[in-house]
């Protein structure tokens, strides 16, 4: 029987609805949660909508459920598909790579589980790859073999401003955060190889911490072509200043811009700016 491959992830990848369009991507949403009532990531939620009830109303997340991802399965492989290769954020972050493997023991398709390690449009561009993958008739274990080499070639270093939302959501990890909010210390924060925060670099004051985000990518562009990611949570303007700064860069082969899904701006609160690369 000849392969047909379905790509699978989570509305933390942080894609456009275009490119999930493209690409026949099929998304399973993280949810946000106020009390009883649950909305689904993107879909019935959308970002300005949490940070505008912020801070006195700090809903909570959750990973999709195991009847949805059941369902998400079932779905994929009654329109014909023979093989999936599930790409998700970090299982350092969330349950729902695990909780995504647990259900795929389940199905009879043939599925590879790809924990990101990191999130956001980290995710994405990995998951973009694999797209353009499978579209160009790779084989799946060519897919596959490919999703396994780019993991080291990524970087994700972002800053937020203030480490309030990450502690109330226990995603804080390694990110140093008793002095920080009282010196104007605005940790550079990254995934580690666990895939969990921590601190990268320190800077002093807002513009510091966004200048530092410039400069790492401005280095890794001296030494390789990369493709580029900048998002954002509730801080547009300075992300384009950001983007604005880093798309002149000759070593720029892509870049890709947009905000991050509510979903994960629970977690970290207004004035999220990312900048993340891809070595190709």
């Amino acid at each position: 029987m000849k392969e047909k491959i379905a790509l699978l992830t989570d509305s933390a990848c942080d894609l456009s609805q275009e490119i999930i369009r493209e690409f026949n991507i099929r998304v399973l949403p993280l949810k946000v949660v106020y009390g009883t009532e649950e909305f689904s990531d993107r879909v019935d939620i959308q970002p300005e909508d949490v940070y505008s009830q912020m801070p006195e109303r700090i809903p909570t997340t959750a990973m999709p459920g195991l009847g949805e991802i059941k369902h998400m399965f079932e779905n994929i492989k009654a329109e014909g598909f023979t093989n999936v290769l599930a790409m998700h954020l970090s299982s350092g972050l969330s349950g729902t790579f695990d909780a995504v493997k647990m259900m795929a023991q389940e199905s009879k398709l043939k599925i590879e589980m790809y924990d990101s390690k990191v999130l956001g449009i980290a995710l994405g561009l990995q998951v973009r790859e694999a797209a353009r993958d499978i579209s160009r008739g790779f084989a799946f274990s060519q897919v596959v073999a490919n999703v396994r080499k780019r993991q080291p070639r990524i970087g994700i270093y972002y800053v937020i401003e203030t480490l309030e939302y990450l502690k109330k959501g226990g995603r804080i990890g390694k990110v140093e955060a008793v002095l920080g909010d009282l010196l104007n210390i605005k940790p550079i924060i990254s995934c580690d190889d666990d895939g969990k925060y921590f601190t990268a670099f320190k800077t002093r004051g807002r513009a510091n911490s966004i200048n530092k985000l410039a400069e790492i990518i401005e280095n890794a562009a001296a030494k390789d072509s990369i493709k580029l990611g900048i998002c954002h949570g509730g801080a547009y303007e300075e992300a384009m200043k950001l983007k604005e700064r880093l798309e002149k860069l000759p070593n720029i082969k892509e870049k890709v811009f947009g905000d991050i899904s509510p979903a994960l701006g629970v977690h970290t609160g207004p004035g999220l700016i990312g900048a993340c690369f891809l070595k190709v």
